[in-house]
């Protein structure tokens, strides 16, 4: 009797084992199924998601996301088969554009290449003694000019010298001077919201002309330049309120611990 028993309990528990079988296999193949069908599907679409600049701008659209790619590979995505498509090349392709920072490529569950696009964040617009019309990013990165939008930064123009992709390394260079001042500007809210251009003279020296008032603003060569910002914003708020915003027609700050007007 005992031994019928142990016999009855080796048959329930190798029943357990082959359904547990069963159901594993059943699952693999149901995966199987679902990978082959997927390397066998056809893409439906891209859709190109482009995060805006902080101010809400768009320098570049989705049109344009679309066209690099097409340029790139020289075929549309949509139609093709999944498996055809180079997840890793088409990030590095995007982020070759000069208006990309960062690009994020997946195929999503409905089968469309989905891209998401971080645009660079221009700082300062520069105009140089070339002609050069062009952007810097916030980390020196050299940027063209948006075919769509204007990025609202103050315009740098003059004597300043063409662009070397190493100028923020060369301590003299006339060019990583004008781009301290204009983040030493933009850190300042005030001046940030006061300064609208940056004129450089041939002798190097920096004239900033505000947004409000017909003055400018004699900076002089980039030394002492937060003595000069602080006696600046100094002179707006202590002297301005009273004398009017029209009074002067220039204010020199190159002189330590003086502010002169003209």
């Amino acid at each position: 009797m005992a031994e019928s028993t142990n016999k009855n309990k080796i048959t329930r528990q190798q029943l357990k084992a082959l359904a547990w079988m069963g159901t594993l296999l059943m699952g693999a193949m149901i995966v199987l199924s679902a990978v082959n069908h997927r390397k066998s599907a056809a893409v439906k679409g891209v859709e190109v998601d482009i995060k805006p600049l902080p101010n809400g701008d768009l320098l570049m659209q989705p049109v344009d996301v679309t066209e690099l790619i097409h340029k790139a590979f020289g075929y549309e995505f949509q139609s093709r088969s999944v498996r055809t498509v180079e997840i890793e090349r088409l990030e590095q392709v995007l982020e070759k554009d000069p208006l990309v920072q960062d690009a994020e490529v997946y195929l999503d569950a409905r089968d469309y290449v989905r891209v998401t696009v971080t645009q660079r964040e221009p700082v300062i617009r520069i105009i140089d003694k070339d002609g050069w019309n062009y952007y810097l990013d916030k980390n020196g990165t050299r940027m063209p000019l948006s075919k769509h939008f204007t990025a609202r930064v103050v315009v740098a123009t003059g004597s300043i010298p063409v662009y070397v992709p190493d100028f923020l390394e060369r301590e003299k260079h006339l060019l990583r001077q004008l781009f301290l001042l204009s983040s030493d500007l933009r850190k300042d809210a005030f001046l940030n919201a006061m300064i609208g251009q940056i004129f450089v003279s041939s002798n190097g020296d920096f004239i900033l002309a505000p947004l409000i008032g017909d003055q400018k603003i004699v900076f002089g060569k980039y030394e002492d330049a937060q003595e000069k910002i602080q006696n600046l914003k100094i002179f707006y708020r202590e002297a301005m309120p009273y004398e009017g915003w029209r009074k002067y027609r220039s204010i020199d700050v190159r002189y330590r611990g003086q502010v002169i007007c003209k």
